[in-house]
């Protein structure tokens, strides 16, 4: 199945046609999304609070993750106490939780864990987030939804299409490429924002705003007290991994080697193992860090890479305008 995902999303953003038989399933799966969609569009609840979506448009890898932490500490230094409200990926918890700081990213999803441990803002993760949407003014003053585009039921005051650097690779939907939905759905977004270095062209007659997460020094987080490396093995179970090499590499580190995993993999005592056998130093992302920091050898590093946000200026301007906050 690995081998498989690998294979496809090497086609997805190769710029040429995808397989005939790829593109013979793609109608029938935009059929199917678009009804499921246009479905969840008949009955959009209201939030307690007012919403800042942000989505893509493309399957993972586009930065959502490190722009909701941005936004959401970006929001708290003008003095607002944004709820972030997210799915729980990678967990199991079926009703709304607010999840903490200690909390199983098994149970509450690797996701939510780490926006719970990397913004200090209150945290929902939950199947159902028009429940979890109204549990949320009891918390905060407003909403940030985590990967939201897709999800119509609830109302939002400012919908954000995070897409790639690289664009919208082949330009086809799930199986034969990486659209979730067609580019024509970027018309119901209200701000688009490129993340990371962009050198292709615009996918939309509007503005599109520039945003990246720039890579930081190597932590240690079993804080063994050892010198950062100068090389290091490095370990991924993220969407798209090589993005995650690249900035190791980015910051003059020597990659000796890389392992992939799933995204949002559950990492076992055996994988642990595997590892720690590989090399002295293992770099791995601040999402995988929340499940392996339980696992990990106390004696031994196990050295993250942390991401510092910065949008091009004017970007939380148009933000909150849109959602109609005031700089407090």
């Amino acid at each position: 199945m690995i081998e498989l995902h690998r294979w496809l999303e090497n086609i997805w953003w190769q710029y040429v046609p995808p397989p005939l038989w790829l593109r013979a399933i793609e109608p029938v799966y935009t059929a199917i999304s678009h009804a499921h969609l246009k479905q969840r569009s008949k009955h959009i609840e209201q939030p307690s609070l007012p919403m800042i979506s942000v989505g893509n448009i493309t399957a993972g890898g586009s930065g959502k993750t490190p722009f909701v932490i941005w936004l959401a500490g970006c929001l708290q230094e003008h003095g607002y106490k944004p709820v972030i409200l997210c799915r729980g990926d990678g967990g199991k918890a079926k009703q709304a939780v607010l999840v903490q700081s200690s909390d199983d990213p098994a149970i509450v999803g690797d996701e939510a864990r780490l926006l719970a441990n990397q913004t200090g803002c209150p945290v929902l993760a939950a199947l159902d987030r028009v429940a979890a949407s109204q549990l949320a003014k009891e918390h905060g003053d407003i909403i940030i939804l985590d990967d939201g585009f897709q999800y119509r039921q609830l109302h939002r005051s400012c919908d954000i299409v995070l897409i790639p650097a690289e664009g919208v690779g082949n330009g086809h939907c799930i199986p034969a490429g990486p659209l979730r939905e067609p580019v024509s759905a970027l018309k119901r977004a209200d701000l688009i924002v490129r993340t990371g270095k962009v050198d292709s062209k615009s996918l939309s007659s509007v503005k599109e705003w520039k945003w990246s997460a720039n890579p930081m020094k190597l932590r240690d987080v079993k804080q063994t007290g050892q010198t950062p490396p100068t090389s290091v093995f490095a370990a991924a179970g993220i969407a798209r991994p090589q993005r995650f090499f690249d900035d190791l590499i980015r910051l003059g580190l020597d990659v000796t080697g890389n392992r992939s995993f799933p995204d949002h993999h559950r990492f076992s005592l055996q994988d642990v193992q595997d590892l720690t056998a590989l090399a002295e130093a293992i770099a791995v992302t601040a999402k995988d860090a929340v499940k392996l920091t339980p696992l990990w050898p106390e004696t031994k590093p196990l050295w993250v890479l942390n991401q510092q946000g910065s949008g091009e200026p004017g970007l939380l301007e148009a933000i909150m305008k849109q959602t109609g906050l005031s700089k407090n």
